[in-house]
C-alpha cells in the first residue's frame, strides 16, 4: 500500500480510540503522540507535524460534536480534516480545453521518473478518448529518447523525437505541423542531477517558445521534505502549475514530498503508484487520507471500475445478476474486469473497511488469491462455450480431466472453480427480483467501516 507504515500506525490510533471508554485530555494526547510519531517516520517536516497536532489537540479539546455525533467520532473527524488540510485540501483538478493541441510540458531533475510519469499519463488520457503525440526534448540524457520511443509504442501513441539535433527549439518547430491532430501534446524536458543555470535556462527559453498550457513538475516521492525546496525552484524558474509525485509505492519518505509540494501551493494533480504505465492515480487529498485510514477510497475504486469495464457491459452484468442469471462467461468479465483494475491488494485499500482487513491478512494470502485469478483464467480458456454456460449439467470427471489437462493445472484447482462458480450464482438467486435500492440499503449497513 501507499504509505503502509503511516497508514498502519494511524489505524492503531483509530483503534485505540474506538476501544477507550471515554474521550479525555489523556486519550487526545496519546493519540496526538502516536500521528506525530507516524509522520515523522513518514518524513513529513517537523514544524508541520508539530502545528498539526496543536490543531487537533485544541479542537479535540474546545469544540462541542455536533448533533448526532459522539465525542469520539468527532475526534476522529478532527484528525480527518487536519491531515487533508496539510495535503491540499482539495483534489485539483487538471482541465483539458478544447484548444488542439492542449500542451503539457513535463519538468523534473535526473532521475525523478519523468519520462515513466509520461507513459503513465499518455495511458491515463488515451483511455479517456483523447488522441495523444508525444514529444521528446530530452537531448542531453544518453538513451532518453529511445525510452520515450518504447513507452510510446508499448502504449500505442505517436512520439516526435530527432536523435542528431541538440538545439530543443530547433525539434519543437521541426515537427509543428504534426502537432494539430492530437487533443493532447505531451513534452519531455531534459532533467539534470540538480536544478543547474542550464537547465533553468534551458527550460525558460522552452517555456517561452512552446507557451504551454500546463507546466507539470515530476518530482520523485522517496526525496522526502526536499520535495519543498524543489517545487519551490521549478516553480520560481518557469512557473509550475501541477505536479506529478512519481514512485510513491514502497518508500517511507512519500508523506514528506506528498505534504512538502502542498506546502508550496503547487497543485498536485497525479501520483504514481507502481510500475506500470497504468499505476497512476490522480491525487484527491479527501480520498487518499480516507485510505490512509482503512476507510477506503470509493472515488478512486470507481474510477478504476470504470476504466476496467464499460458502462453497457456493467449494466448488462447487473441486469443478469437481478435476473439470476448467471454462468461461468459472466463470471470470467467479471474476473477480467477485476484484473484490468489491478493487484488485488491496491482494489482492497479502496475499499471502505476492506483496508483495515487487509492489514490483518497475509500478503501470501492476497498474492495467492491474485494467483488463483490467473489460473481460473487460464482453466476457462480450456472450456468449451457449452461447459462455460452450463456447467451445473455438463461437468463430469472425464471434462474436469481434459479441462484440467489441457489448461496446465490440476483438477483440484477446476473444481475449486466450479465451487466458486456455485457459490457465486446461490448469491445471484438471493438478490433475484430485488428492488435495486432497497438491495443497496439492506448491503450498506453491513459495510465495515470503523465500527464506532
Amino acid at each position: 500500500m501507499v504509505l503502509d507504515k503511516i497508514g498502519n500506525a494511524l489505524r492503531d490510533s483509530f483503534n485505540k480510540i474506538k476501544r477507550s471508554m471515554l474521550v479525555d485530555k489523556k486519550l487526545i494526547d496519546e493519540i496526538v503522540k502516536d500521528i506525530q510519531r507516524a509522520l515523522l517516520q513518514g518524513d513529513v517536516n517537523v514544524k508541520m507535524v508539530l502545528d498539526l497536532s496543536e490543531n487537533i489537540r485544541k479542537r479535540a479539546i474546545d469544540e462541542k460534536p455536533p448533533a448526532g455525533m459522539t465525542q469520539k467520532e468527532y475526534l476522529v473527524k478532527v484528525i480527518y480534516d487536519e491531515l487533508t488540510k496539510i495535503l491540499g485540501e482539495k483534489e485539483a483538478e487538471l482541465k483539458i480545453t478544447r484548444k488542439k493541441p492542449f500542451k503539457i510540458m513535463m519538468t523534473g531533475i535526473f532521475g525523478s521518473g519523468k519520462t515513466t510519469s509520461i507513459g503513465k499519463l499518455a495511458k491515463y488520457y488515451s483511455q479517456r478518448g483523447y488522441k495523444i503525440g508525444v514529444l521528446g526534448l530530452d537531448i542531453h540524457r544518453p538513451a532518453a529518447m529511445e525510452q520515450i520511443e518504447q513507452i510510446g509504442k508499448k502504449i500505442n501513441v505517436s512520439v516526435y523525437t530527432d536523435k542528431k539535433e541538440k538545439n530543443v527549439t530547433k525539434i519543437f518547430k521541426k515537427f509543428e505541423k504534426e502537432y494539430a491532430k492530437y487533443d493532447i501534446l505531451i513534452i519531455d524536458t531534459a532533467g539534470r542531477d540538480a536544478l543547474s543555470d542550464d537547465l533553468i535556462k534551458e527550460l525558460k527559453n522552452l517555456n517561452k517558445e512552446v507557451k504551454p498550457d500546463e507546466k507539470i513538475l515530476v518530482i520523485s516521492a522517496d526525496i522526502g521534505q526536499a520535495a519543498y525546496e524543489q517545487a519551490k525552484a521549478f516553480h520560481d524558474a518557469v512557473e509550475v502549475t501541477g505536479i506529478f509525485v512519481s514512485k510513491l509505492d514502497g518508500t517511507a519518505k512519500g508523506g514528506g514530498a506528498l505534504v512538502g509540494c502542498a506546502a508550496t501551493k503547487s497543485k498536485i494533480y497525479f501520483v504514481g503508484v507502481g510500475e506500470k504505465n497504468e499505476d497512476i492515480e490522480k491525487f484527491d487529498p479527501e480520498g487518499f487520507v480516507s485510505r490512509l485510514l482503512g476507510m477506503g477510497d470509493l472515488k478512486a475504486l470507481l474510477e478504476k471500475a470504470r476504466e476496467a469495464i464499460s458502462e453497457e457491459e456493467a449494466q448488462d452484468i447487473g441486469k443478469k445478476m437481478l435476473k439470476g442469471d448467471f454462468n461461468l462467461i459472466d463470471l470470467y468479465e467479471q474476473m477480467k474486469a477485476m484484473s484490468k483494475m489491478g493487484p488485488l491488494s491496491k482494489v482492497l485499500e479502496m475499499m471502505p473497511g476492506m483496508s483495515q482487513l487487509k492489514g490483518k491478512l497475509p500478503k501470501e494470502m492476497i498474492s495467492a488469491q491474485e494467483e488463483k485469478l490467473k489460473i481460473w483464467k487460464h482453466i476457462m480458456n480450456s472450456m468449451t462455450k457449452d461447459e462455460l454456460e452450463r456447467p451445473d449439467e455438463v461437468l463430469n470427471v472425464e471434462r474436469i480431466e481434459r479441462i484440467a489437462k489441457g489448461s496446465g493445472t490440476t483438477t483440484k484447482d477446476v473444481r475449486e472453480l466450479v465451487k466458486q462458480y456455485k457459490q457465486s450464482k446461490k448469491l445471484m438467486k438471493m438478490m433475484k427480483g430485488q428492488d435495486p435500492q432497497k438491495l443497496m440499503k439492506k448491503f450498506r449497513g453491513k459495510i465495515p467501516g470503523l465500527g464506532f
